[in-house]
């Protein structure tokens, strides 16, 4: 059994209850994140140091340097999301790829903190809730802005103005979609 964590407390927890293998994912992937923002670089060292068990490395693994560096680190393998998400065989909805495909360095925001932290793309909705969060809505306004199935709008359904497109910092370094075979070369071949 694997859990993902987002800091050496949640691991040694981990270990302690008889988790299998960590998933330390950093402050830079999408989607829903820990409340810490520890970036990957940071948080894999930590682990390491603070557990025994197999440790996947996952947020901002995107290229060979960083899936090297993973290793480097202390990692014993990796989780990639937002690359395969965008590859041509992902279930993705063709307009949230293109949409992703094009945006540019700064281009995702960790919003939703007072509910589940969750790092997506900037669109309206994104701008809508985080008008929500500056002007200091409750936690009821957010899940009621939320509101059911926004993610599956966005991503699956191709929503690029209501939908919450959840993706990772990586994603303005993925030029256009590859093949799930094109990134493996490129991460290991």
């Amino acid at each position: 059994m694997a859990h993902v964590v987002s800091s050496s407390l949640f691991a040694r927890k981990c270990e302690e209850a008889g988790v299998d293998v960590v998933v330390a994912e950093g402050f830079e992937a999408g989607g829903h994140n820990g409340r810490e923002e520890t970036t990957t670089f940071c948080l894999i060292p930590q682990v390491r140091e603070a557990i025994s068990i197999p440790l996947v490395a996952a947020g901002g693994v995107s290229s060979r340097a960083s899936y090297n560096a993973a290793f480097a680190l202390g990692a014993e393998g990796v989780q990639i999301g937002t690359r395969f998400a965008l590859c041509l065989e992902s279930s993705s909805h063709p307009a949230f790829t293109d949409y992703c495909c094009n945006l540019s360095e700064c281009a995702t925001k960790l919003l939703l903190r007072k509910l589940s932290p969750t790092r997506m793309a900037v669109n309206p909705f994104c701008e809508a809730v985080t008008e929500a969060e500056n002007r200091g809505a409750s936690a009821e306004e957010l899940k009621e802005l939320l509101g059911r199935s926004r993610s599956k709008r966005g991503i699956f359904e191709g929503d690029l103005q209501e939908g919450e497109l959840e993706i990772g910092q990586i994603a303005s370094m993925v030029r256009k979609p590859e093949t799930a075979a094109q990134i493996i070369e490129d991460l290991v071949g």
